[in-house]
Protein backbone atom coordinates (compact mmCIF):
# COMPACT_ATOMS: atom_id res chain seq x y z
CA UNK A 1 0.00 0.00 0.00
CA UNK A 2 1.58 3.27 -1.14
CA UNK A 3 1.22 6.32 1.07
CA UNK A 4 2.10 10.00 0.88
CA UNK A 5 2.17 12.91 3.30
CA UNK A 6 1.46 16.32 1.79
CA UNK A 7 2.56 19.76 2.94
CA UNK A 8 -1.10 20.77 3.11
CA UNK A 9 -1.61 18.51 6.14
CA UNK A 10 -3.36 15.55 4.59
CA UNK A 11 -2.14 12.02 4.02
CA UNK A 12 -2.87 10.04 0.86
CA UNK A 13 -3.42 6.35 1.56
CA UNK A 14 -4.62 3.40 -0.43
CA UNK A 15 -7.37 1.28 1.05
CA UNK A 16 -8.73 -1.68 -0.90
CA UNK A 17 -7.32 -0.36 -4.19
CA UNK A 18 -8.82 3.11 -3.73
CA UNK A 19 -6.94 6.32 -2.90
CA UNK A 20 -8.09 8.57 -0.05
CA UNK A 21 -6.88 11.97 1.11
CA UNK A 22 -7.26 11.98 4.89
CA UNK A 23 -6.38 14.66 7.39
CA UNK A 24 -5.60 14.50 11.08
CA UNK A 25 -3.15 15.44 13.77
CA UNK A 26 -0.93 12.39 13.44
CA UNK A 27 -0.14 11.24 9.86
CA UNK A 28 1.54 8.04 11.05
CA UNK A 29 -1.54 7.12 13.07
CA UNK A 30 -3.73 7.73 10.01
CA UNK A 31 -1.46 5.50 7.93
CA UNK A 32 -1.66 2.76 10.56
CA UNK A 33 -5.45 2.97 10.67
CA UNK A 34 -5.56 2.81 6.87
CA UNK A 35 -3.35 -0.29 6.94
CA UNK A 36 -5.68 -1.92 9.46
CA UNK A 37 -8.79 -1.10 7.43
CA UNK A 38 -7.14 -2.29 4.20
CA UNK A 39 -6.06 -5.56 5.83
CA UNK A 40 -9.50 -6.15 7.32
CA UNK A 41 -11.27 -5.44 4.02
CA UNK A 42 -8.95 -7.81 2.15
CA UNK A 43 -9.48 -10.54 4.76
CA UNK A 44 -13.26 -10.12 4.55
CA UNK A 45 -13.19 -10.17 0.73
CA UNK A 46 -11.11 -13.34 0.70
CA UNK A 47 -13.22 -15.12 3.31
CA UNK A 48 -16.53 -14.02 1.79
CA UNK A 49 -15.54 -14.33 -1.85
CA UNK A 50 -17.18 -11.00 -2.72
CA UNK A 51 -15.91 -8.20 -4.94
CA UNK A 52 -18.56 -5.62 -3.99
CA UNK A 53 -16.46 -3.00 -2.19
CA UNK A 54 -19.39 -1.48 -0.30
CA UNK A 55 -20.39 -4.90 1.05
CA UNK A 56 -16.75 -5.61 1.94
CA UNK A 57 -16.51 -2.24 3.75
CA UNK A 58 -19.65 -2.91 5.80
CA UNK A 59 -18.55 -6.43 6.73
CA UNK A 60 -15.07 -5.13 7.63
CA UNK A 61 -16.70 -2.44 9.78
CA UNK A 62 -18.74 -5.08 11.59
CA UNK A 63 -15.61 -7.13 12.22
CA UNK A 64 -13.75 -4.07 13.52
CA UNK A 65 -16.72 -3.09 15.69
CA UNK A 66 -16.72 -6.57 17.20
CA UNK A 67 -12.99 -6.30 17.93
CA UNK A 68 -13.55 -2.86 19.49
CA UNK A 69 -16.37 -4.08 21.69
CA UNK A 70 -14.17 -6.88 22.97
CA UNK A 71 -11.23 -4.49 23.54
CA UNK A 72 -13.54 -1.89 25.07
CA UNK A 73 -14.66 -4.34 27.72
CA UNK A 74 -11.09 -4.33 29.06
CA UNK A 75 -10.50 -0.55 28.71
CA UNK A 76 -13.51 1.49 27.55
CA UNK A 77 -11.42 4.63 26.85
CA UNK A 78 -9.23 2.73 24.39
CA UNK A 79 -12.22 1.21 22.67
CA UNK A 80 -14.00 4.57 22.30
CA UNK A 81 -10.93 6.33 20.87
CA UNK A 82 -10.24 3.57 18.38
CA UNK A 83 -13.90 3.42 17.38
CA UNK A 84 -13.96 7.16 16.73
CA UNK A 85 -10.88 6.95 14.50
CA UNK A 86 -12.21 4.00 12.53
CA UNK A 87 -15.66 5.59 12.21
CA UNK A 88 -14.12 8.66 10.53
CA UNK A 89 -12.19 6.48 8.10
CA UNK A 90 -15.22 4.33 7.33
CA UNK A 91 -17.35 7.43 6.72
CA UNK A 92 -14.78 8.69 4.22
CA UNK A 93 -14.58 5.32 2.47
CA UNK A 94 -18.36 5.05 2.21
CA UNK A 95 -18.72 8.65 1.00
CA UNK A 96 -16.13 8.05 -1.72
CA UNK A 97 -17.96 4.84 -2.67
CA UNK A 98 -21.26 6.72 -2.95
CA UNK A 99 -19.61 9.40 -5.11
CA UNK A 100 -18.18 6.83 -7.53
CA UNK A 101 -21.44 4.88 -7.91
CA UNK A 102 -23.67 7.92 -8.59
Amino acid sequence: MAEETHATGYVTVEIYDQWYHLSGHDPEHIRELARQVDAKMRAVATAGHTADSLRVAVLAALNLADELSQAGAADPRLGHARAANLRVLLDEVLEDERMTTC
